[in-house]
């Protein structure tokens, strides 16, 4: 027997040490490739369709938002501005935006130069999830933040409608977003800045966009003045139905704007989704019960100015709250929102054409600072025991003051320096003639 299996036995004990090799070798192939990131399609495809969808919040959401709310003779004007300004951040965004806000700086103010013109980003190259071990494609996450630059400038325009110069706008907006929100986005969303270090909770942008474009939108009110026969001439909406459509489509590309922020389709996506609902429903309904208590009859320019105010004050806070904490929340945004819009700016006589500040502004800071509040996970929320609501309210409070101040100051600057060079109105028979006709050479309406 140990003749005949003499030499197999020993060609088994020579191959022994390459078998134990190769063994190795895929033990350490299996173990690589179990640690590498994970690209699960189902959030890729989801974080494309957010993508889209805050993109149909601008165009042609807050566009014919907007639109319907000026007069016939300035509509297009809206449109227009909400446009050209979109297509142009989008280019900026390309160019450096993404490297100043999320290009891997140490500074917590802005994320340095290393991914100018996308530098270095392929098809390959992927961005980090808030789950360990999963990942987007960059480009994805790219086109998703490029979305919320497109549209946050665009939202500035309804303070000062029917009387700036279209020039004005663009280079006022280019610059805006290079001073303004670049680094308020890389200060709350980037995890070198200064304001995410900081502990402060902001799920889709509620200083980002809302506190940060209220702001500048005031800012921008008072700087470039009234309107020509304010308070004696008819300045009201033109068109409800384009205002209602606008609106209607801005709650639904809200899904891509705040469930889109999760970067996952999973559980918390379905929470950010379902207080989307609930928060702005509620909001809705409050606007439209105290319009009626007042006034005696509810207005479709209520209902769709409180929708709004709904959405923005969850959108800080739609990752953390319950839905009933986004249903206070809504209500109160609601009613605080409805004070500024009726009360505050008649008695400071400031013209806000279209709200700005009054709901994103003031629906923002509410939104904001009630994150910090009913995040509890004795409210409802999502955080646990050792959650404390004073400590992070007080966060809260510090994150919205440095973005009150540091746009202001800035956006002050800004209209200045605007105005200096390009200048920042029409002058008074233009703007009565409207500024469809006389810086588009059209008309929204025939006969």
């Amino acid at each position: 027997m140990l003749k005949k299996y003499g030499l197999a036995g020993l060609s088994l004990l020579a191959a022994l040490p390459a078998l134990a090799q190769e063994a190795t070798t895929e033990a350490a192939a299996t173990a690589t490739e179990a640690a590498a990131p994970i690209m699960d399609k189902g959030d890729v495809a989801w974080m494309m369709i957010s993508a889209v969808l805050v993109l149909f919040m601008t165009l042609p959401g807050l566009a014919l938002f907007y639109g319907g709310l000026v007069r016939s003779k300035n509509m297009l004007s809206v449109l227009m501005q909400t446009t050209l300004i979109a297509c142009m951040v989008m280019i900026i965004w390309v160019v450096y935006g993404y490297s100043v806000t999320f290009g891997g700086g140490t500074s917590p103010y802005w994320g340095g130069t290393a991914k100018l013109f996308l530098a270095g980003v392929t098809p390959d190259s992927m961005a980090a999830t808030f789950s360990a071990g999963y990942v987007i494609p960059e480009f994805v996450f790219i086109a998703f933040q490029m979305t919320f630059a497109a549209i946050t400038p665009a939202l500035i325009i309804g303070a000062f409608a029917e009387r700036i110069k279209f020039k004005a706008v663009l280079l006022f907006s280019a610059l805006w977003v290079t001073f303004v929100y670049f680094p308020i986005a890389h200060m709350v969303w980037d995890a070198n800045g200064l304001i995410f270090g900081m502990g402060a909770i902001d799920f889709a942008g509620g200083t980002v966009v809302h506190i940060n474009a209220g702001v500048a939108a005031l800012v921008g009110c008072l700087v470039i003045g009234k309107r020509v026969g304010l308070g004696k001439e008819n300045m009201a909406p033109h068109s409800m139905v384009m205002t209602m459509i606008g609106a209607s489509m801005l709650w639904v590309g809200w899904f891509g704007f705040n469930v889109g922020s999760n970067l996952e389709a999973n559980g918390g996506a379905g929470l950010a989704m379902f207080n989307t609902f609930v928060a702005t429903a509620s909001a809705a309904l409050v606007w439209s019960l105290i319009e009626g208590v007042q006034r005696g009859k509810a207005s479709m320019l209520g209902a769709a100015s409180g929708m709004v105010a709904g959405l923005v004050a969850i959108t800080p806070a739609c990752g953390t709250v319950g839905p009933i904490g986004a249903i206070v929340l809504g209500a109160i945004a609601a009613a605080v929102c409805f004070f500024f819009v009726t009360v505050v700016k008649n008695k400071l006589k400031y013209d806000d054409s279209l709200d700005v500040f009054g709901v994103h502004g003031i629906g923002g800071i509410i939104g904001a600072i009630g994150t910090g509040i009913f995040s509890a996970g004795s409210l409802g929320g999502v955080k646990g025991d050792d959650y404390g609501i004073a400590a992070q309210t007080w966060i809260q409070i510090q994150a919205v003051a440095i973005t009150i101040v540091w746009s202001a100051v800035i956006s002050f600057l800004l209209y200045k320096i605007v105005d200096m060079v390009v200048g920042l109105r029409v002058d008074n028979d233009t703007e009565r003639q409207g500024l469809d006709l006389t810086s588009h050479g059209e008309q929204a309406y025939h006969g």
